[in-house]
């Protein structure tokens, strides 16, 4: 089993930036690919950005250019960096983890899931 542990939501103004982390530990040896997905109330939850062991990432179009994504394969870590922040970026953000490095953009890809971390931008 891995379990993932996300930290660094929060509050912030529209045009401001949010790091968020995601620890894996556990079986951190079958994990391949990681990735961000988000849920609004009331919303689907949907990709954010997704990053491969072999490089490959998978963006949302409504993050491509704002947001950013890396990983540490050596501390398990993995890294969304989120710049020009806007009101509908708010929602609650999910660290995700697949035994697989491909299809990374499909929700049932992932094996392991974080308890999610709350995003919130005001205008």
């Amino acid at each position: 089993q891995v379990q993932l542990v996300e930290s660094g939501g929060g509050l912030v103004q529209a045009g401001g930036s949010l790091r968020l982390s995601c620890a894996a530990s556990g079986q951190t040896f079958s994990i391949y690919g990681m990735g961000w997905f988000r849920q609004a109330p009331g919303k689907e939850r949907e990709l954010v950005l997704a990053l491969s062991r072999g490089g490959t990432r998978y963006y949302a179009d409504s993050v491509k250019g704002r947001f950013t994504i890396s990983r540490d394969n050596a501390k398990n870590t993995a890294t969304l960096q989120m710049n020009s922040l806007k009101p509908e970026d708010t929602a609650a953000y999910y660290c995700a983890a697949a035994r697989k490095d491909s299809a990374l953009h499909l929700i049932t890809t992932y094996d392991y899931w974080g308890q999610g971390t709350q995003v919130t931008v005001s205008s």
